[in-house]
């Protein structure tokens, strides 16, 4: 199939997609969107449409996955809406400014909590905070895996319950 012949296939079933945009979105803008991000993905991968095939069907496919894909970024981003007039999208992925003083508390009283864990689960709790593996902690303590997974879960939950939750 030509080029020609696909464009003027796509032009002409290309308007029953806007309809379908809206009831996906909700939103004329982002329907909008949507559609042309359809059309230009359908002349983007004109090689792969099977001439003779249903159109309509590939253009609801490819819509109904750029939706999908959208939407599940969306989810994965935080987004921050200001009250402004307008209500604009402020997420740029701009750390958030924190309060050293009150970080710096939490750290001290963490560091409190593990020094005043029993020996017995400290020692193994610290080498796993290093960031050592099991097998090398039951190792280096001469001690049975089973033995040490234990200990550092139950300094976790002493840990736990010791730390208070801001």
């Amino acid at each position: 199939m030509s080029s020609t012949e696909f464009n003027n296939l796509l032009m002409g079933n290309a308007d029953f997609l806007r309809p379908y945009a809206i009831t996906l979105t909700k939103d004329s803008e982002s329907a909008k969107d949507l559609f042309q991000e359809t059309l230009y993905r359908a002349l983007a991968n004109r090689d792969k449409y099977l001439a003779g095939t249903n159109i309509r069907a590939w253009l609801y496919t490819i819509m109904r996955n750029i939706f999908i894909n959208n939407y599940r970024r969306g989810n994965r981003q935080f987004r921050l809406l200001d009250n402004a007039t307008g209500d604009y999208l402020l997420h740029h992925q701009q750390p958030a400014i924190g309060n050293y003083a009150e970080n710096g508390l939490r750290v001290k009283d963490v560091h409190m909590a593990i020094y005043n864990l029993p020996p017995i689960f400290k020692q193994p709790f610290l080498l796993y905070y290093e960031g050592y593996k099991y097998y090398e902690i039951a190792v280096i303590l001469n001690e049975p895996l089973g033995t040490v997974k234990s200990r550092i879960h139950f300094a976790r939950k002493m840990l736990k319950s010791r730390i208070a939750r801001y």
